[in-house]
C-alpha cells in the first residue's frame, strides 16, 4: 500500500496522487505540485491515504511545498486574467475566419504557457491564430481540441433534473453508459428524455446500473405469460424498485380481465437460460452514443 495525498487543479476535476512526504496536509489547503505541464497550483481534497501499489501507474512524485500567500495570489491573478484571455481570443478566432468554438482557458502557474480549449466540427488549421497569440500574450499558446462531453464538463449548466451537470460538479471521470443501461431501467427511449445536455446518454444512466441489471434477471419480461396465485396471465409492468408485477389475467368464461399485482417471488415463470445480447440500436437514438 503506498501513502498518498490526493490534489485536484480544479473545483470537480479528476483526482489525482501525490507522495505526502513527512508533511500533514488539510482539506482544501493549497499545495505546489510538479507535473509534465511544469509547476502547477493544486488543492487538497485527500489530506492523507492508501492506495495499492497496483493501482498506481508510475512512481508518486512528491508535493513540492504548501503554497504560500505569494502562491495563492498568483493563483488567483491567472484566474482572473481568464475573462480577458477569452475575449481577445475570440476576437482573434472571428479576425482569421476559423470554424471553432471557444469554451475555456488557462495559464500555468508560472505564467509561461496559456492552454486554450475549443470544439470544431471538423479540423481546423490555427498555426495564423497562434503566431497571432504568441506576439499578444508574450508567451506559449498551445490550442487544445475537446468533445461535446468535455465542453460541458468545461461550461457547466442545469440538467434536465433541475441540478447542476454531474460532468461539471461531482464526476472527476466519465463513466461508460450505454442504452442497455436505459433499457434496464425501463426508461422511455425517447432521446429527448435520456440525454443531456451535451446531446449524449445522460451520465447518470450507469449510477444505478448495477441494481437493475440484477434486478432484470430475477423478473419476468414485459408480455411474458406466468403463473400466479390466482391463474395465468400477462405481466404488463414491472416495478423492479418493489419489485412487483402486474399481471392481466383473462377469464375467458366471463369474458373479463382483471389486473393484480404480485411480488416477483410468487409467480412462476420461464426465465430465459441466457440473456439477449446488446440489440441493435435504433437510428434515431444513434446520435447520442459515444
Amino acid at each position: 500500500m503506498a501513502k498518498i495525498t490526493g490534489v485536484t487543479f480544479k473545483e470537480g476535476g479528476k483526482v489525482y496522487y501525490f507522495s505526502p512526504g513527512k508533511e500533514r496536509y488539510k482539506e482544501g489547503m493549497g499545495v505546489i505540485v510538479e507535473t509534465t505541464r511544469g509547476v502547477e497550483y493544486a488543492t487538497v481534497v485527500i489530506p492523507f491515504g492508501e492506495v495499492p501499489d497496483e493501482k498506481l501507474v508510475s512512481p508518486l512524485k512528491p508535493i513540492t511545498r504548501i503554497a504560500t500567500p505569494k502562491d495563492k495570489e498568483t493563483h488567483r491573478k491567472n484566474l482572473e486574467r481568464k475573462d480577458d484571455a477569452l475575449k481577445t481570443v475570440a476576437e482573434k478566432i472571428k479576425k482569421h475566419n476559423l470554424d471553432m468554438k471557444l469554451i475555456d482557458c488557462e495559464f500555468t502557474f508560472d505564467g509561461a504557457k496559456a492552454i486554450f480549449y475549443y470544439s470544431a466540427p471538423q479540423r481546423v488549421d490555427f498555426r495564423e491564430l497562434v503566431k497571432d497569440l504568441s506576439q499578444v500574450f508574450k508567451m506559449r499558446i498551445e490550442l487544445r481540441q475537446v468533445g461535446i462531453r468535455d465542453e460541458i464538463k468545461m461550461i457547466g449548466g442545469l440538467a434536465p433534473c433541475g441540478r447542476e451537470c454531474c460532468c461539471a460538479s461531482c464526476m472527476p471521470e466519465f463513466k461508460k453508459v450505454s442504452i442497455k443501461m436505459a433499457k434496464n431501467q425501463g426508461l422511455s427511449l425517447n432521446p429527448s428524455k435520456i440525454s443531456g445536455l451535451c446531446g449524449r446518454l445522460m451520465c447518470c444512466l450507469s449510477y444505478e446500473n448495477e441494481y437493475y441489471a440484477d434486478a432484470c434477471k430475477k423478473m419476468p419480461k414485459i408480455g411474458a405469460e406466468v403463473t400466479t396465485p390466482d391463474g395465468k396471465g400477462t405481466v404488463v409492468s414491472a416495478n423492479m424498485i418493489k419489485m412487483q408485477v402486474r399481471v392481466r389475467i383473462d377469464d375467458k368464461e366471463k369474458d373479463i380481465f382483471t389486473y393484480h399485482d404480485y411480488p416477483v417471488e410468487q409467480i412462476k415463470f420461464k426465465a430465459p437460460a441466457q440473456r439477449e445480447k446488446e440489440e441493435e440500436v435504433p437510428d434515431d437514438l444513434k446520435d447520442i452514443i459515444d
